[in-house]
């Protein structure tokens, strides 16, 4: 499911139109990306933990040229699903 396909299926659900749900859908996401950029957790209850996480520092190797290359630690965005979720999934 992309996108437009979740904009109209949840406008379907709630009955307002698809240009309401597509600015709730981009706020939420905003607030999302947002909270995560200052190291904030985003918890929604029952769906899941959106959070940021360190990856360290390591050396990987130059597919091409088979050279070393060092790697530099970096903050990565991480999501770990909520019990109703993995429940509904299984």
């Amino acid at each position: 499911m992309n996108k437009a396909e979740l904009v109209e299926t949840v406008a379907a659900e709630v009955g307002l139109t698809k240009k309401d749900i597509n600015n709730v859908v981009d706020a939420m996401t905003s607030a999302i990306t947002n909270s995560l950029a200052r190291g904030e957790r985003v918890t929604l209850v029952g769906f899941g933990t959106f959070l940021v996480q360190r990856r360290k520092a390591r050396q990987g190797v130059n597919p091409q040229t088979r050279t070393r290359i060092s790697i530099p630690a970096k903050d990565v965005p991480k999501f770990k699903p909520g019990r109703s979720l993995r429940e509904a999934v299984a």
